[in-house]
């Protein structure tokens, strides 16, 4: 009986120790797993592959919103519409010429047909991303609606949506500006090879991303690089869609503020 009281005990203690090792390996494994960023390729017809390592922690909205566009494809088909030599390359837009309003109904199922934009994720908008626009990384094109108005401030900063750019050489400038959310791992010299296509002089002051210090520079391609397409690995982690928000209608302001259609007013090059 005594025998048999120490072969449950020692059984008892064995199903113990079995189980603590159990629950401190999950522990172990929960605290020691590293959890992959999400990695975009993007393949550029006649120029190769890119592959762009995605930085949520730093801009989680503005990354949700390029995976859920991508892995839609959404930007299958859309072109670099606006490329500036030692600065940066440009597209993602709906029209292909940086024109046009993505949709909710571009992000998910069901969705409404109607344009959204995402908070801009940087210092200006009080987002702490400290990610530089060094060489290679990705940013979030919008527009500068303070050329109209310097109160117009947040509705820039909350602007961008669907277009980016990638840059081919460090700009401090843009640092705290715009929305950084990715940098280029792989293919930076497709990156360059687009670079250095041909353009002509651009005339759209207003394009999103567009600065007073690039806004009427040469940038507009002859034949611009279409993109084939762009997919991101998320390796198991779902990042949800992002907050959208109702974008400000510039033109309408325009009307309201002098009673004027804007597509009637003539730019004097002043």
């Amino acid at each position: 009986m005594k025998k048999t009281k120490n072969i449950i005990w020692i059984i008892a203690l064995i199903l113990v120790i079995v189980l603590i090792g159990v629950v401190g390996y999950g522990y172990y494994q929960k605290a020691t797993l590293e959890v992959k960023n999400p990695i975009a390729t993007m393949e550029v017809e006649n120029f190769g592959t890119v592959k762009m390592e995605l930085y949520p922690e730093m801009a989680p909205e503005t990354v949700a919103n390029f995976i859920a566009l991508a892995n839609r494809g959404f930007y299958d088909g859309k072109k670099f519409h606006r490329i500036v030599k030692d600065f940066m390359i440009q597209g993602g837009s709906v029209n292909g010429d940086g024109t046009g309003s993505v949709k909710i109904s571009d992000l998910k199922d069901g969705g409404a047909d109607e344009a959204y934009s995402i908070k801009g994720e940087f210092l200006d908008n009080n987002v702490k991303n400290t990610l530089r626009f060094d060489e290679g990384v990705v940013g979030v094109a919008r527009a500068d609606y303070t050329q109209y108005s310097s109160d117009l401030a947040e509705e820039s900063y909350n602007s961008g949506s669907c277009e980016f750019f990638i840059m081919t050489e460090d700009n401090t400038n843009l640092n705290g500006h715009y929305a950084a959310f990715g940098k280029v791992i792989e293919g930076m010299d497709v990156v360059h090879k687009i670079e250095e296509v041909e353009v002509t002089s651009g005339t759209d002051e207003t394009a999103e991303g567009s600065d007073s210090s690039t806004s009427s520079e040469v940038s507009t391609p002859v034949n611009p690089p279409v993109i084939k397409s762009i997919r991101v690995e998320t390796y198991g982690e779902d990042y949800g869609l992002p907050e959208t928000l109702t974008p400000f209608d510039v033109n309408n302001w325009i009307y309201e503020q002098y009673g004027v259609d804007p597509n009637s007013m003539v730019s004097t090059g002043e």
